[in-house]
Parts: C-alpha cells; sequence; structure tokens
C-alpha cells in the first residue's frame, strides 16, 4: 500500500488527509505541537467563524492578487462545500447577521473532535495515523529524495520515506501554535521559490506614538460607528465603516485587518501610511460644522463636543493626539477633523502578533495540483502558500480547499507514476 506523509496537523493538513485516506490509502500525519489543531482552536474561541455565505464572486474578490489561484482551488472545495462539510460531521451552521457563518454551538472543539474521530475511525478504509511532537527538520544533509523527511522527535532523530508529502505547515504567525516559518530556508535551498513572510490581519504602531495619557486611560478601548479611508500609493481607494481598538501603541482590530494589507505595502513602499478617521460617518460635514460652531458660552470644547455632537470618551481623546490647542479651537479645522482625522502609521506589529501571514511557497513554483516544480511528489497546502485574505471565514475556507487540491493532486501523482 502507498504511504503519504502530511506535515502539519492543522485545517489543511486534516483535509488533505481525509482526501487520501477516504481514496485508502496509508495516511501518517506528523506535527511538532503536542496535540492537533491547535490554532485552529484559538481562533475558534471567541467563536468558530468557518466561511461566508456572500456570492461566490465577491467571495473570491476577497483573496485579491492572488484572486486566480484561489478562486480556481476553490472550484473543488467553496462556502457551500464547506458548510455541507461540517453537516456531515454532525456539526450544524448557521449564517449571522454579518453574512459570516459559525457552528450553531459557535465551538470550534467539538468540529474538530469529530473530524478527528472520523479519521482515526473511518467507515471505509485505513484509519490516518497520528504522530505528535515530531518536528520536521528538513532533509538532512546532502540531496535525499524530495519524499524522505528527517524529524525531531522525543526519541531522537528518525527518517520517513514515502510515496508522496503534503507540507502544510502553516505561515509565520502565532509560532507557539507550531506555525514559525522555520520551513522557508529548507525549501529555498531545495530551489522552491518563497516570498518573504509578512503579517496580515495585523495591528499598526502609530508614527511617534501616543502621548502617555492616551495610552494609559484608553488602550483596549473601541473606536465604534466610525469608518476609515484611504488612498494607497498604488492608486487604490479603500472605504469602509465598522470598529477597531485603540492599543498602548497604536490601532488594531476588525476595520484595521480589513486594510491591513494596503497599510503594510504602502509603508514597505514610503516608510508610513496614512488613513483617515471619519468620527462621525452619520452626518455630512455641513451639519458637523454648524454643530462645532454654535456658540458654547462657559462650556469647555469637550462638554461642547458631547452636548452637541454625542461624542466623548475615546472620539474626543483623539482629537486632542491629532490636532493642536490652536486647531481645536478653530471651528472649520475641527469639523474637517471630525470627518476625516489623519492617523498615520509607521510599522505593522510583529509577524508573531498577526491573526495571519502573507508571503509563502508562490504558485508560480507549483502546478495546478500544488505539487513543487522542484521536488516532485511534494505537494504544499494553507497559510504556506503565497495568498492572504481577511478575516471572515476567507481563511479558513481556502485552507480546507487547498488541502482538496493538494489531496487530489496526490491522488492523480501517484495514478501517473
Amino acid at each position: 500500500m502507498k504511504k503519504i506523509l502530511v506535515v502539519g496537523a492543522g485545517p489543511a493538513g486534516l483535509m488533505a488527509a481525509e482526501v487520501l485516506s477516504r481514496a485508502g490509502l496509508a495516511v501518517a500525519v506528523y506535527d511538532a505541537m503536542p496535540s492537533v489543531g491547535r490554532k485552529f482552536l484559538l481562533a475558534g474561541k471567541g467563536g468558530l467563524n468557518l466561511t461566508h455565505s456572500e456570492p461566490a464572486d465577491r467571495f473570491a474578490s476577497r483573496y485579491g492578487q492572488r484572486r486566480q489561484q484561489i478562486e480556481s482551488i476553490l472550484q473543488g472545495f467553496n462556502a457551500a462545500d464547506v458548510r455541507a462539510w461540517a453537516g456531515s460531521l454532525g456539526v450544524e451552521t448557521f449564517v449571522g447577521s454579518s453574512g459570516r457563518v459559525f457552528p450553531v454551538d459557535m465551538k470550534a472543539a467539538p468540529l474538530l473532535r469529530a473530524w478527528l474521530h472520523r479519521l482515526r475511525h473511518p467507515e471505509t478504509g485505513p484509519s490516518v495515523q497520528f504522530f505528535m511532537r515530531h518536528r520536521w527538520i528538513g532533509w538532512g544533509p546532502g540531496e535525499g529524495a524530495p519524499t524522505c523527511l528527517d524529524f525531531d522527535t522525543p526519541h531522537g532523530t528518525v527518517r520517513v520515506q514515502a510515496d508522496a508529502v503534503v507540507l502544510a505547515l502553516g505561515g509565520g504567525s502565532w509560532a507557539r501554535l507550531g506555525s514559525n516559518g522555520a520551513w522557508v530556508p529548507w525549501l529555498r535551498t531545495r530551489g522552491v521559490a518563497v516570498a518573504p513572510l509578512l503579517p496580515a490581519n495585523c495591528g499598526f504602531d502609530v508614527k511617534m506614538g501616543w502621548s502617555a495619557y492616551f495610552a494609559s486611560q484608553f488602550a483596549g478601548q473601541p473606536f465604534k460607528s466610525v469608518s476609515i479611508s484611504l488612498n494607497t500609493s498604488h492608486g487604490v481607494r479603500f472605504e469602509r465603516r465598522g470598529e477597531f481598538v485603540a492599543t498602548a501603541t497604536g490601532v488594531e482590530g476588525s476595520l484595521i485587518y480589513a486594510a491591513s494589507h494596503l497599510l503594510r505595502d504602502d509603508i514597505t513602499a514610503s516608510g508610513q501610511a496614512t488613513f483617515e478617521l471619519d468620527l462621525l460617518p452619520d452626518r455630512p460635514l455641513s451639519w458637523v460644522l454648524a454643530e462645532v460652531s454654535h456658540p458654547r458660552g462657559s462650556r469647555s470644547l469637550s462638554s461642547h463636543l458631547k452636548s452637541r455632537l454625542h461624542l466623548d470618551g475615546i472620539k474626543t481623546a483623539i482629537l486632542h493626539e491629532v490636532l493642536t490647542k490652536e486647531q481645536l479651537h478653530q471651528p472649520e479645522v475641527l469639523a474637517r477633523a471630525l470627518k476625516a482625522l489623519p492617523i498615520t502609521l509607521q510599522a505593522a506589529r510583529p509577524l508573531d502578533e498577526a491573526i495571519s501571514s502573507a508571503g509563502g511557497v508562490l504558485f508560480e513554483a507549483a502546478d495546478d495540483h500544488l505539487m513543487l516544480e522542484a521536488l516532485p511528489g511534494v505537494f504544499c497546502a494553507g497559510e504556506m502558500l503565497d495568498w492572504e485574505a481577511p478575516t471572515g471565514g476567507y481563511l479558513l475556507t481556502a485552507c480546507l480547499a487547498s488541502g482538496v487540491r493538494a489531496g487530489q493532486g496526490v491522488l492523480q501523482f501517484l495514478q501517473e507514476k
């Protein structure tokens, strides 16, 4: 019987293992961590966002420059297939008010338990074998066979030969859960083109930092019912409404994550990036100007803004961070700032803090079945490929779909071989 190695016990690796096991192959999953799916479980702590219910064309647009490649992969396993797959594991799903899809109980652990049970106790075919605390360390010295891998284990180094290999090692974020990007130099040494790993869905540090007062009083507090907009150096326009959070050094949260790839790339290109913050997106500039121009008598500016604009707390405080005292008392300047307050960023937060990562194995280094051109019999899946997407179920869906594509690629490779 043919033996297949899957390296990485996250969603992409497990999905590849399921495809291969269902086809009757002997599959062994190796992972450096003590247990399976650690990042998957942590990502689902606040409610497991499986996928999104929006139309396919809009869904595919979320993958930006890699839309063509990911859209092709999604043709074999799309958002509807994700829901059907979860249902086959006994996990019912629902569509939330934002269009996101969640398990009814919102939890990741029951789904993972059911999935592992099916992999270990399939109705037909061999069970998937799991080897935990087995850290892949490359191919060892020399130019060994691409499908002969070395692992560091509690009992020393182990060399494993297989008929095909699926690498699903994740990107570079959340290293403590196993995705540390250690594989990058090993693949490059073997002639595989790999783009540098970069933070995606990440926070940023503001230029010059917040004042000590703002950082101590407002770090961790949200900006709600706001919108941000920006024009990148490449002429891309971004505008969206939502919320984000102030941190001790800058900003993070869903609205920032949605624009993070644009902000990150602008910082890389020119050393900084600026977005405009609309604190009152429901009100036109003319109305705001009329309200701030209203005589305030003996009231303080803060009291005036609270009375006329219902503005207080962090929204008032950030005005003091950006504007001078003189500007705060100029109605036209203040009104424009309330509608388009410039927030300049100087750096993305470190890769290990990011929700996900960009960069990785270039699609151009693999064939349509995700087999590496330089390493016949070795396939890649999941976040270690060079793509990125916003939060909202897009990351997990593409990881699962790429696992399906890689698994199917292995089957075709073995048939042709």
